[in-house]
């Protein structure tokens, strides 16, 4: 099929889904979606790499709500994700594909989170359950829901979940799904155990790749100011002042920063939350809800939360540190960008080792950080940057 510009009416689905998918402001499908769509609705297996931003979760979320039976109770899709602002996020966009169907059910159980509210969810009868691998198998042996009449299973983001300590996890559940018709991987790189489970469960598999260099590759304007140490929290609120961005993540590398620049923007005046892994996990929801609403104009994230974060319309990601990883950096900028809008991301550099980091990975990932600088009247301008004059030595 040729995926170039197809919408998705041209993929036949429902009614219900294409009104969802309007109301939302999407008519046509990006690559992975185009490509996965069709054989999960045919009920083949699909094993598929795309990079964060890419969508994946209408991918396989559409075939599957468009495969339950309304008139069911038993719990017929599966979805497994690592990290419960995933699980939370996923389960967050399902109900909004479930918007005109008045009989579907879906459900969200995850760690962190008192276990007695997930049970009144699951008695509901939720035919979809989206759920971290180690709570599902909680709830699984207290009896709590069946995987018996379970139809399509879907790992999202396998390589992080499997890299993470779940491969047993996983397995186990997978093993206990004995009548499954048809399974999707939904990957940002195919690992050894990414390759493993699909070996173990997978049959005739479709295989689908979208390359970062592909059309779905974010657009996004990329930045970076450099600033002594003691000056990074004062370049950020001249940033937000100057260019007055709608909606802003700005990423730390520890838990103690987080909170501390969140702190320090509020006493700013900026309406400021931030999610990390010292927050109640109650707390980090309302955090997140507000951010979404448009309640609060900045949140600040550690990496391991920044997984949960799928916002459509972020204006601007702040690197407030250089991540330590390259990977790090593409999953952050990539919170900006999407659904086809242009993206901007900036770096704060404070160190010598910080440029050399982000120089390594604009190196790696082929990115264009162009460096900028602030003048006396607070206009932001293109810095020059010299090269390094190379004395001809005479013998």
């Amino acid at each position: 099929m040729d995926t170039t510009n197809i919408s998705f009416q041209e993929l036949g689905l429902s009614e219900e889904i294409l009104m969802a998918l309007e109301k939302k402001g999407y008519g046509y499908p990006t690559r992975v979606q185009a490509e996965a769509i069709p054989p999960l609705m045919a009920w083949k297996d699909v094993i598929a790499k795309a990079p964060t931003g890419t969508g994946k979760t209408f991918a396989f979320g559409i075939p599957m709500i468009e495969h339950i039976d309304a008139a069911c109770p038993d719990l017929q899709g599966l979805i497994l994700a690592p990290t419960r602002e995933l699980a939370i996020q996923i389960c967050d966009e399902l109900r909004g594909l479930l918007a005109y169907y008045k009989d579907i059910r879906v459900a969200v159980v995850y760690g962190g989170q008192r276990i007695e509210t997930q049970v009144k969810a699951l008695k509901k009868n939720p035919q979809i359950v989206v759920a971290t691998p180690g709570r599902l198998m909680d709830h699984y042996r207290h009896r709590n829901l069946r995987l018996d009449k379970i139809k399509t299973v879907v790992l999202d983001e396998a390589d992080r979940m499997l890299d993470m300590g779940f491969f047993k996890d996983v397995t186990g559940i997978l093993d206990k799904i004995k009548n499954k018709t048809n399974m999707g991987l939904f990957s940002a790189t195919i690992s050894q155990e990414v390759m493993t489970v699909s070996w173990m469960y997978q049959r005739d598999e479709v295989e689908i790749t979208v390359r970062p260099e592909a059309e779905d590759r974010p657009d996004i304007d990329q930045y970076a100011i450099t600033v002594s140490p003691l000056a990074k929290t004062e370049a950020l609120l001249r940033l937000l002042r100057t260019l007055q961005y709608d909606r802003v993540i700005v990423f730390c590398n520890t838990k103690v920063m987080c909170q501390r620049l969140s702190d320090d923007l509020r006493r700013a005046g900026v309406s400021a939350d931030c999610i990390h892994g010292d927050i109640r996990q109650q707390q980090r929801e309302k955090n997140m809800q507000a951010f979404r609403a448009g309640k609060v104009a900045v949140l600040i994230a550690t990496d391991v939360a920044s997984r949960g974060i799928d916002v459509d319309d972020v204006d601007c990601v702040v690197n407030y540190d250089v991540p330590e990883e390259n990977e790090y950096y593409i999953h952050r900028i990539g919170r900006t960008g999407r659904a086809k809008k242009k993206g901007v991301a900036w770096s704060i550099v404070g160190t010598f080792p910080e440029q050399a980091k982000l120089d390594e990975i604009s190196k790696y990932c082929h990115f264009t950080v162009q460096p900028m600088k602030f003048l006396e009247d607070g206009t932001l301008v293109p810095q020059e940057v010299k090269k390094p004059v190379i004395k001809k030595r005479y013998r």
